[in-house]
């Protein structure tokens, strides 16, 4: 059997009103802000004082997309007739996110809680060549990260936590007895 001339321009039609009597679902982004999960992956942030240059990240990244530069310095003995240290000081630190996959194996793999996911996503260039972002952009994007999330109330308690607590209680303790005062009445002539 032929199909009816016209048949599927009037299906088109019937698809068409049915679609456009329902509530629309699309979001108009600039105007409206998407309603993210607290812990969204956006672009990553650098806390650059917990940074000792250590270089897993960069060594890490399957894209080489992280690029960091460097210099020793000296540090004085910190008592005397001690020797001095050496350090490494951080000059650049940079993420070209036009090479970055968004991976978080940086973050993983920093053992100092350097790099941290900012649900930040709003950072189009016009140019790719400026994706390259320096340690200040990073260091902005701080701002932005939500703080952890609370711990489980049946959870253990850290070791680190425990510790620095019963050393607190027990210097607390040191300093509310009262010191022994020598008795001028108990001395002899």
């Amino acid at each position: 059997m032929a199909p009816i001339p016209g048949s599927g321009l009037a299906k088109g039609l019937a698809v068409t009103l049915r679609t456009m009597t329902k509530k629309t679902v699309t979001e108009q982004y600039p105007d409206a802000q998407p309603d993210l999960p607290p812990r969204t992956r956006g672009v990553i942030g650098l806390f650059e004082e917990n940074c000792t240059v250590c270089m897993l990240c960069a060594r890490e990244c399957p894209d080489w997309c992280i690029y960091i530069d460097s210099h020793k310095e000296t540090v004085p003995a910190a008592a005397p007739g001690g020797r001095e240290r050496s350090r490494n000081v951080l000059d650049r630190f940079a993420i070209d996110f036009s090479l970055c996959m968004y991976c978080g194996i940086c973050i993983e793999v920093c053992p100092f809680d350097a790099l941290f996911w900012s649900p930040e996503f709003e950072y189009a260039e016009t140019d790719i060549r400026e994706l390259t972002h320096e340690r200040d952009k990073l260091r902005e994007w701080m701002w932005t990260v939500p703080a952890p999330p609370a711990l489980d109330p049946g959870a253990e308690e850290p070791k680190e936590i425990a510790t620095a607590r019963k050393a607190a209680e027990k210097l607390a303790a040191a300093q509310a007895e009262p010191a022994p005062s020598a008795d001028p009445q108990g001395e002899e002539s």
